[in-house]
């Protein structure tokens, strides 16, 4: 009786032992529960960074590969070096194509700047011109009222010489009758002569203001000659003046040029834009790169994050700014600070096919959902860059 007593005091005792460790068990699971709730993690996550893949600018023989594979290079570290002879020859060539330029719009200037004299001497031609025009007109319009005052002249010595004549000739017959003296005879004589005398003078002086005009009129027709002349030579000055509009608009062109071959050489050593690692090289020293083929890539170890996938029902407890605990897979006692900087807005759906321009429906229904994951981005506050790599496994728990 005391042995069946105890035995069944010893399974009353069994039973409220397991009753306690699944109490035991429902509550930690329900707290479990409630703590993953309100803290969601996941170990759905990988570790990312920024990298760039090192193309060269410019193609050539490398003669300068200062890196190796999984090296760590800081900003400003020279990376490679193509050869630069080509590119300095090219830059040579540019600055002197541009100083031809600079010399041929130089001549040009001094050839317009004589051109130009030219065309002064031209239009100081006509101006000699126009002058010798008023000139000579001024002298024929003289010319010819002096022809007509020696004709006037001549024809007045005429009228005397006719009137000496007539009085010579009314007188003489009375000298036989005595009516007359001599000496009156003498006077009408001289009379005469004096008459013929001044007649004489005034047609010479006529024919010599005649011979004036007509070589004031040859003067005048000379001047205008010589006019018509300039005026051809300022008109033909005028056109064979040249500009510099061609050469100038060369300029942009070739001071483009001598910007690209200094550039192009500058290209030729390339530095590191930031701290970081090399890797994936997969070319050697000597070998010949080609423009937009890629070297080798460089990690930027300045900025890490961690891209962790959270179930859609977890969402709601993450929000941008809260704090992250992440760890890593191959470090997991080590604990590293995060903050949340976005979460995902849109994953790709499963049933998003489209065909013929409608949506495609699935006619078999699955009957367990699975809820889908949404991307956060979490920043890493204090990263180890020994410790992180792209694509590293890690546990993120948003607190």
């Amino acid at each position: 009786m005391t042995n069946t007593t105890s035995m069944n005091e010893q399974r009353n005792r069994g039973r409220i032992f397991g009753y306690g460790v699944i109490a035991l068990a429902a509550v930690a699971l329900t707290v479990s529960a409630l703590q993953v709730d309100r803290h969601p993690r996941t170990d759905d996550a990988t570790v990312r960074a920024n990298a760039i893949a090192f193309a060269p600018e410019v193609q050539g023989r490398l003669t300068q590969l200062l890196v190796k594979d999984d090296q760590v290079v800081h900003k400003g570290d020279l990376l490679f070096q193509i050869d630069p002879r080509p590119f300095e020859h090219a830059l040579a060539q540019a600055k002197a194509e541009q100083a031809t330029l600079e010399g041929q719009i130089e001549d040009e200037r001094r050839r317009i700047a004589a051109q130009q004299s030219a065309v002064g001497a031209a239009r100081a031609g006509v101006t000699g011109s126009q002058s010798s025009i008023s000139a000579s007109q001024g002298a024929y319009l003289a010319a010819q009222a002096a022809e007509e005052r020696a004709r006037a002249a001549q024809v007045s010595a005429d009228a005397q010489l006719h009137f000496a004549q007539n009085d010579y000739d009314r007188l003489a017959p009375l000298l036989v009758k005595h009516y007359v003296t001599t000496q009156q005879i003498d006077q009408a004589q001289t009379s005469v002569r004096v008459a013929q005398e001044a007649s004489h003078q005034a047609a010479s002086q006529l024919l010599q203001a005649q011979a004036q005009v007509s070589m004031a009129l040859a003067a005048k027709q000379s001047a205008s000659a010589g006019f018509t002349a300039s005026q051809s030579k300022l008109g033909e000055a005028q056109h064979t003046v040249d500009t510099l509009e061609t050469l100038e608009a060369a300029r942009p062109g070739k001071a483009a040029k001598v910007e690209q071959a200094a550039l192009d050489l500058e290209w030729c050593s390339v530095r590191a834009p930031f701290d970081g690692y090399v890797t994936n090289m997969n070319i050697s020293q000597g070998a010949y790169a080609h423009v937009g083929t890629p070297l080798f890539t460089l990690i930027d170890t300045s900025n890490w994050w961690v891209l962790a996938n959270y179930r859609e029902s977890k969402l709601k407890s993450i929000r941008p700014g809260m704090h992250v605990q992440v760890y890593l897979m191959e470090h997991p006692g080590r604990r590293y600070n995060g903050v949340v900087d976005s979460v995902g807005r849109g994953v790709f759906p499963e049933d998003g096919a489209v065909a013929g321009g409608l949506p495609a429906v699935d006619r078999t229904l699955n009957w367990v959902h699975l809820s889908a994951r949404f991307p956060v981005r979490i920043r890493v506050l204090d990263p180890d860059p020994e410790a992180f790599r792209i694509g590293a496994t890690a546990i993120t728990v948003v607190r």
